[in-house]
């Protein structure tokens, strides 16, 4: 999969938050990249 620059973000904002919305429009790969971030 490609690594996206906000995937770093992500990951440190899930250190400080219990939860986060990844908002955008369909079929650009949020269910993926939120599936990768919980799998990492």
């Amino acid at each position: 999969m490609i690594t996206r620059d906000l995937t770093y973000k992500l990951q440190e904002l899930m250190q400080d938050f219990p939860a986060i919305a990844i908002l955008g429009p369909r079929q650009v790969g949020k269910t993926t990249l939120a599936q990768e971030l919980v799998k990492n």
